[in-house]
């Protein structure tokens, strides 16, 4: 073996012929793609389409039926809270575990994601660092001032960034965004969506998953989009992001808009 082929990088995500069967139905059906450590990537789809399933596939949430391959960070099968250490995760549903927890004051919340837990219980150690490490990541998303407030008095802007925070907090990799924005007013959805751009200026790699293409970033470069089970698209952002590939992808005539880097869609 050869000193580059030693030091070289493996992908972020290698998934080879992956479906995935739930009560005899094919939801997932012989997806094949590969993300390169580095490359921000939305995975874009209507409702159905299978992204939350691919989602539950990369997090090894559910496993894809005998012979797929499925890697991340080129290992695989994975403990999940090994995973969780590099991989952060962000989603409404992982907000409303938080934010349903009365007591859970914001810092805790932030520091459980050293343990992939839903709060910090007695048996854990907590070290200065784990703390100064959250009390940074709660800066960098400038939501430090909700500290000592609990996760349930919370906006859901503020919410979602405390969850970035939490993602942040043990320097993960890369970060996947499951709907990040569902459930926000269309001002916090700007405001939280800026406040992700650093992320993706900073070194972490994002993996963005949506079906609304004003949620994708100036700063993603690649767009997979997802119908039916299977991979129908994957290519460049500029090539994705056409009346005619989107017309396809949701079934009705669209039109597209490019203004400074963020995308809208109308229709025709």
């Amino acid at each position: 073996m050869t000193e580059a082929a030693e030091t070289s990088i493996p992908p972020l995500l290698h998934i080879e012929n992956a479906s995935v069967v739930r009560a005899e139905r094919r939801i997932l059906d012989d997806v094949s793609l590969t993300l390169a450590a580095g490359e921000h990537t939305a995975i874009l789809g209507r409702n159905g389409s299978g992204k939350s399933t691919l989602v539950k596939l990369i997090l090894h949430q559910l496993y894809p039926v005998h012979g797929a391959r499925v890697e991340v960070f080129g290992q695989s099968p994975w403990d999940i809270f090994s995973l969780r250490r590099r991989l952060g995760f962000v989603s409404p549903a992982a907000q409303a575990d938080l934010t349903g927890e009365d007591a859970l004051e914001v810092m805790d919340a932030v520091v459980s994601g050293f343990f992939a837990s839903r709060g910090v219980w007695r048996r854990e150690t907590i070290t200065p660092a784990m703390r100064d490490a959250a009390a940074e990541a709660l800066h960098r998303m400038g939501v430090e001032h909700l500290i000592g407030r609990s996760m349930a008095t919370l906006s859901s802007g503020e919410a979602r960034r405390v969850l970035i925070a939490r993602a942040l907090a043990h320097r993960p990799d890369a970060v996947l965004l499951d709907e990040p924005c569902g459930g926000l007013d269309p001002a916090t959805r700007r405001l939280f969506l800026d406040s992700l751009r650093p992320l993706a200026q900073g070194g972490a790699t994002l993996i963005l998953v949506t079906h609304h293409i004003e949620e994708i970033l100036p700063e993603i470069d690649r767009v997979i989009m997802m119908k039916d089970g299977r991979v129908a698209r994957d290519g460049a952002k500029a090539d994705m992001l056409t009346d005619a590939a989107l017309t396809d992808l949701f079934g009705l005539p669209m039109t597209v808009s490019d203004r400074d880097g963020w995308f809208g869609l109308q229709l025709s």
